[in-house]
């Protein structure tokens, strides 16, 4: 019997392959990665810092043990070379053909490159995974003049940005945040919920730079790494981070011939245009949806996982909050559906936020919300008022 092959081991491959052998305890499972394919929890990687974690104890289990665990045949350190729709079959690096009965893509994103000038843009850092993590931590240690670095500036003051700011802050830097737009979270938060975040962080020592952006990262002549900004300024730093967006790995699946657009194109069923080939997690594009959080890919795998054990089962996404780690200010925010009519109403006190998204042509009918403070005890309550994202 042909195997169910997943490509990643990420926690959109891993769950899919947890979810499917509770199913089936027969069919055969490949796991194919191409690092080290332990288990671990990339949301966890931006809040690493506060808990003392490193790269290695951020593995909650190594390949063998997790593929023991879940019976699973899992290829670590095996990069795929093509996809070979007509035959149904893998062709790895190294050249061997892995046929499939069943092939789903886990492959995630990767970290949005700027063109950045100067003799030092190639020192910039991304945090994608946990190889990354440990280069980031290993830099933090020891900077360009071996000293524990002090001072960094990242990129982008969306979701990653601030989470990562809030966590250098736990290793006493004040991390300098810029960004082109005009406030923090700019897609996801209203302007007062927005202020508040900002605030908060500005009180334990970050920076905020609105309505610019890097140009060039340049070795300093007294150490360390003066970066220039597009109105002309320019920053001393030791390190810059760049976590200005993800975008889906959609070269294997378009080198095969499947529909791409902003990912890799996949419908309720998390089919892609080719038989017998699934998507999931950050690199798939679910009925235009592209949502790269974990309550998704949860809802993408169990339903996944039926379907390929024989029960054809649709992906379904109720109102799905996230959690925006940043314990400076905890704040909880479920998104209004892109571009609906409507208007935000926010009530703060001291201690709370709460802003209501609200239908314009009815304003009883709640499409979003963001909740800091002690608000954020009303996620669930709040949650089930709103529309689902996407039905089955």
């Amino acid at each position: 019997m042909d195997p169910v092959v997943i490509i990643g081991s990420g926690l959109a491959g891993y769950n899919v392959a947890r979810e499917l052998r509770k199913l089936d305890a027969n069919v055969p499972i490949v796991v194919i990665s191409r690092d080290h394919a332990g288990f671990y929890s990339k949301p966890m990687l931006s809040n690493a810092l506060a808990g003392k974690k490193t790269a290695a104890t951020l593995v909650m289990k190594a390949a063998d043990k997790i593929g023991a665990e879940i019976n699973a045949q899992v290829r670590a350190h095996s990069a795929v070379e093509r996809i070979d729709v007509q035959a149904r079959a893998v062709v790895l690096a190294n050249g061997e053909v892995l046929p499939y009965r069943d092939l789903v893509l886990a492959l995630g994103a990767d970290p949005i490159r700027l063109p950045l000038q100067g003799n030092a843009a190639d020192t910039v850092l991304s945090v994608n995974d946990l190889d990354d993590f440990a280069h980031f931590a290993q830099a933090l240690d020891s900077g360009a003049d071996g000293q524990p670095v002090k001072r960094v500036v990242i990129l982008g003051a969306g979701l990653i940005g601030c989470e990562f700011a809030n966590d250098l802050l736990h290793r006493d830097i004040a991390p300098t945040v810029l960004d082109l737009a005009d406030r923090a979270l700019v897609r996801l938060l209203p302007e007062a919920a927005s202020q508040r975040l900002q605030s908060h962080l500005e009180a334990g020592g970050a920076r905020f730079r609105f309505g610019v952006a890097l140009q060039s990262v340049d070795r300093a002549a007294h150490g360390g790494l003066k970066v220039t900004l597009t109105d002309g300024s320019t920053l001393d730093t030791d390190l810059v981070l760049s976590a200005i967006g993800l975008r889906p790995r959609t070269s294997l699946a378009d080198q095969a011939g499947l529909r791409i657009n902003r990912g890799v194109v996949v419908d309720h069923h998390l089919a892609t245009s080719a038989a017998h080939i699934y998507a999931v997690g950050d690199c798939a594009e679910v009925a235009g949806h592209n949502l790269p959080f974990v309550l998704p890919l949860m809802a993408q795998a169990r339903a996944l996982a039926a379907t390929l054990a024989g029960t054809h089962t649709p992906v379904a996404y109720p109102a799905m909050p996230v959690v925006v780690k940043t314990p400076a200010c905890p704040t909880v925010v479920c998104p209004p559906p892109m571009g609906a009519p409507g208007q935000w109403v926010v009530t703060s006190t001291d201690d709370a936020l709460e802003a209501r998204f609200t239908s314009a042509s009815n304003p009883e009918q709640l499409l979003g919300f963001a909740l800091q403070g002690k608000a954020v005890s009303q996620r669930q309550t709040l949650a089930a008022l709103v529309p689902p994202v996407l039905l089955d």
